[in-house]
Parts: C-alpha cells; sequence; structure tokens
C-alpha cells in the first residue's frame, strides 16, 4: 500500500532524511517510531503531500506520488500531532463544513456524520462548542476529519501524546476499529505501549534511516529475551559475578546488591537456582521479567550509534 524507497530530504545543510526505505501492507498498522526530532513527522508531511522531498520514490496504493499527485488526494487521511479547528463551532457544524467543503450534499453529510460521531465515541458530545473539548476529544474528531473521504490510507502522527491514560485508551480503541475495516494506518508515536497494543509492524527511524522495520511478533520472538532480575541481601562482589560461565546466560548486568541476569531462552528455574548458589550470597528476591518494545528499542537504537 505505501512503499518507499530511497527517501532523502534535506532542509539547507541539515540532512533529515538519508535514504529511508520501508513498506506498508494493505490493511496492517504500521508503527513508526524514532526520537524526538528524527525525522518522523517530516516523513509524515512528505506522505500527506504537504512538503516536497529531494530524492527518492514513493508509492501509494501501486501509483507514484509525483505523477499522481492530485488521485492520491482523496486517497489519504492525515491527522497532524495537533490538530487545528474553529472553537466556536460544534463538532456537529465542523463536520458539516467539512463535508460541504468535500462536495457532499446534505443527506450524505448526515449519514457520514452520524457514521463518523459514531466511530469516534462523540456522540454526547457533537453539539458542544470545540472549544471546549478536551485534548483527547479534539484528537477524536480530528480523526473523524481525516476519515471523512474515505481513505484509504490514514497517517496519525502522535495521536495519543500528550493524553491521559484514559484519552490514549480511546484513541488506541479507535485505531482496532479501523484496523477492522482494511484501513491501512501509518502510525508514529513515541508511546511504546500503544505499539505493542495495534501495530502489525514496527519500522524504527535512526540516523535519518530505517533501521530496523520488522513484524512485530517476529521482533518479540528475535529480541525478548526472558531477564532475571534478583536481589541480594549485601552488595555482591564483582568477581563472584564474573566467575559466572554457563552457555544460557547472554548478559549479567549489576549494580550493588541487585543483579539483572539476561538469557537466551527459557531456563529451568532448578539451573538459575544452582548458578546463584555459585555466587554465595544470601538471596532476598528472584523476579522473572520480560523485555518490552522499549527495551528493543534502546538495544537496537544503541547498537546503530
Amino acid at each position: 500500500m505505501i512503499d518507499v524507497r530511497s527517501l532523502i530530504k534535506n532542509y539547507g545543510e541539515n540532512k533529515v532524511l538519508k535514504g529511508v526505505d520501508f513498506k506498508v501492507k494493505k490493511g496492517e498498522v504500521y508503527g513508526f517510531l524514532g526520537h524526538n526530532g528524527s525525522g518522523k513527522t517530516t516523513t509524515m508531511n512528505i506522505l500527506a503531500g504537504i512538503i516536497g522531498y529531494n530524492d527518492g520514490d514513493i508509492k501509494i496504493n501501486d501509483l507514484d506520488m509525483i505523477k499522481n499527485k492530485e488521485k492520491l488526494k482523496g486517497t489519504i487521511g492525515y491527522l497532524p500531532e495537533e490538530p487545528k479547528f474553529y472553537p466556536y463551532m460544534t463538532a456537529k457544524e465542523y463536520l458539516n463544513f467539512i463535508g460541504k467543503i468535500l462536495g457532499y450534499d446534505k443527506n450524505q453529510i448526515n449519514t457520514k456524520n452520524k457514521e463518523l460521531i459514531s466511530l469516534v465515541k462523540l456522540d454526547k458530545s457533537i453539539n458542544k462548542k470545540i472549544g471546549g473539548y478536551s485534548r483527547g476529544m479534539k484528537q477524536r474528531l480530528g480523526i473523524a476529519v481525516s476519515m471523512y473521504n474515505n481513505p484509504k490510507v490514514l497517517l496519525l502522527d502522535e495521536p495519543s501524546s500528550a493524553l491521559d491514560p484514559m484519552g490514549r485508551k480511546d484513541v488506541i480503541d479507535i485505531i482496532e476499529n479501523l484496523k477492522k475495516l482494511d484501513i491501512t494506518v501509518f502510525l508514529s508515536t513515541h508511546i511504546l505501549s500503544d505499539i505493542e497494543r495495534v501495530c502489525d509492524t514496527v519500522g524504527i527511524l535512526h540516523g535519518g534511516k530505517i533501521i530496523l522495520e520488522e513484524r512485530l511478533q517476529k521482533l518479540k520472538k528475535r529480541y525478548l529475551q526472558p531477564i532475571y532480575d534478583i536481589e541480594f541481601k549485601n552488595e555482591v562482589e564483582a568477581d563472584k559475578i564474573k566467575k559466572l560461565d554457563k552457555s544460557w546466560i547472554k548478559e549479567v548486568k549489576f549494580k550493588n546488591n541487585t543483579m539483572n541476569l539476561f538469557v537466551d531462552r527459557e531456563i529451568d528455574s532448578r539451573y538459575i537456582l544452582q548458578t546463584l548458589l555459585e555466587i554465595d550470597e544470601s538471596i532476598l528476591s528472584v523476579n522473572l521479567r520480560r523485555r518490552n518494545l522499549e527495551d528493543i528499542f534502546i538495544q537496537v537504537v544503541s547498537e546503530n550509534e
């Protein structure tokens, strides 16, 4: 659905995108990750047709973006990080306004408004002035506006940024519903728990390039090795930990009386306990945890720096 190859974007001497490559399949939710300032919003603005680019090839729905710019306009919806509205309008008035701009008749507008307001769960607030909306409500209204022209591709730039937990949940629930409607969603966010919940594929932008692109489940399988957090009664001597020599131990980190034992596969707890006995220190607790997407992100970025 979206095929980007060797995308380059410069702002004067500042090279933001240095040959970005990624591919988004039809009907999937693609999680676009990167530090603030890495070029995520620049990429979004390019895909939305708001700004140009210096070099590269972009195809959306098999259409070249430069040659088919007008044709593609109606197939792409875009929600910027901070959507702007007329605060004196109600949501209903604003959606009517958008419908008229897009050339819909009165009956089509009424039908469309009902569908979209239901999708974004603003039924009870449709006649309330937008100026009185919370940020989460504005984000949901923004999604409704970006969906008005029945886009095949929806670009969402940090849709849950700066929202409270309830607002974030509402937005993520909407994205899950969009997924059921077979809409291709390109989601830029720094909230990694949101990515874990809704995304099919993850791409990490760093240093002006995509340093990792993989299906989320495959990524987890490859990177999410178990970690044992062990708390000792006393501070552990470094020499004792360095003596550990087991084929299944991938990495050992320690600080004061706490040790993090990274293993490359599921290990029988008996082996873990036998290994800890070799350290010959009193143990207060042993906790098994699994690495999350944030751990993966930090590791992959660190490996590429």
